[in-house]
């Protein structure tokens, strides 16, 4: 009997890990990324390779990111956890000065130098992630305490969404609000503190949305698409244009019409609706269906998590990746007012593609640390019972 239970100990398993289906899925979501790029920059004045030259050069700096990511030491990082907020901070302040911020439509969110840019509210998203997971498992025993437990995790929360908003730029604080109020209710925090907090913050970006005349009036075209077409909704028309084109079939890889100087922003914000245009209603199913796997699989996977801070890391790397998207979706489709959000692994840009590849490093860092975790105390533990 010890004999066999050793030699199942010591037989290799070749199991599916939930993180290798998700690496797979952001592979397969990259390639689609590249291919719908090539076709949707078509028209462009630079070319048809320009964009994809670009992102095919951030898809390898991203590969190489996401490797470094997938090797650190998840716990030992969290030592620097303050000079990630110092440096965030300081960052997201730098872009807010004139003359080093550079400003696009209005907006102040990017820092660079030549022709290379990157968003620091994108890697604001993750370093937020990081600080609120590090602070709640180092508090665990004090969830329940109101200052400790509550109070605290909402100013790193609204620290950074505070200083997102400044850009302004408030899809993506509502993001980083969205995700943070959900790592502080994983974490056990009281629904009496949550609800009332959430409220508030819905009211304040009510306010904040009706005091800007710009915002105010993209909501209130989106009320009426059909009649703001050729005004604040024109985007949004040409979009929805684009997947009645496409119908069930698609009007077929680079014949679509709609990027041919039609629809803005064909190759970032709205790649969704050239792929719907081209390849059809089921393949643009196909891509939902994709990020829902994704969903599921990094569920399962955090069921094997070691502790509360690597739990709270990796479930906020998982709500980044599906919120985003999701937020993405409801635009493109008419379901949430325009917002620039970017649609993660297939949208132009090279700051959400570092992002992006920090975030599966992350996730496959876990892949290597945590079965190994678990193993090895399953086989001490058996190796004690057979002693």
């Amino acid at each position: 009997m010890a004999r066999a239970i050793s030699a199942e100990l010591n037989r290799p398993r070749f199991v599916l890990n939930p993180a290798a289906i998700i690496v797979v899925c952001a592979v397969g979501l990259t390639i689609l990324g590249l291919t719908i790029l090539f076709s949707a920059s078509a028209a462009f004045a630079q070319g048809p390779y320009y964009y994809l030259s670009k992102q095919l050069m951030g898809v390898a700096i991203a590969a190489v990111v996401c490797y470094v990511t997938s090797r650190v030491n998840l716990d030992y990082s969290r030592r620097y956890v303050m000079v990630v907020a110092v440096v965030t901070g300081v960052l997201l302040i730098l872009v807010l000065v004139p003359h080093l911020g550079i400003s696009v439509k209005g907006s102040r969110r990017w820092l660079g130098v030549g022709p290379l840019r990157l968003q620091v509210s994108e890697f604001a998203k993750l370093a937020m992630v990081f600080c609120l997971a590090h602070y709640l498992a180092i508090n665990q025993t004090r969830i329940d305490e109101f200052k400790r437990g509550y109070l605290m995790p909402i100013g790193i929360i609204l620290g950074f969404a505070g200083l997102i908003v400044l850009e302004p730029d408030f899809g993506t604080a509502a993001l980083v609000v969205a995700v943070g109020m959900l790592l502080l209710f994983l974490a056990g925090a009281k629904w009496r503190y949550i609800l009332p907090t959430v409220a508030a913050v819905v009211l304040a970006f009510g306010v904040m949305v009706s005091n800007n005349p710009n915002r105010l009036r993209r909501l209130t075209a989106f009320l009426d698409v059909e009649g703001n077409k050729q005004g604040g909704t024109y985007q949004l028309y040409q979009a929805l244009a684009a997947f009645a084109a496409g119908g069930t079939d698609g009007v077929g890889l680079g014949q679509g019409r709609q990027q041919l100087n039609y629809l803005p922003e064909a190759h970032t914000d709205f790649i969704l609706a050239v792929v719907a245009e081209e390849m059809g209603l089921w393949f643009t199913m196909g891509i939902v269906v994709v990020f829902t796997v994704i969903f599921i699989a990094g569920i399962i996977h955090l069921r094997r998590a070691p502790n509360l801070f690597q739990f709270l890391l990796v479930a906020g790397c998982l709500l980044m990746i599906c919120l985003q998207a999701i937020i993405n979706l409801g635009v493109v489709t008419g379901i949430f007012p325009t917002k620039g959000m970017s649609l993660p692994f297939i949208s132009a840009g090279l700051s959400n593609l570092l992002l992006m590849a920090m975030l599966i490093g992350i996730i496959i860092n876990t892949q290597r640390a945590w079965p190994l975790t678990g193993l090895s105390k399953n086989r001490r533990s058996m190796r004690e019972v057979l002693a």
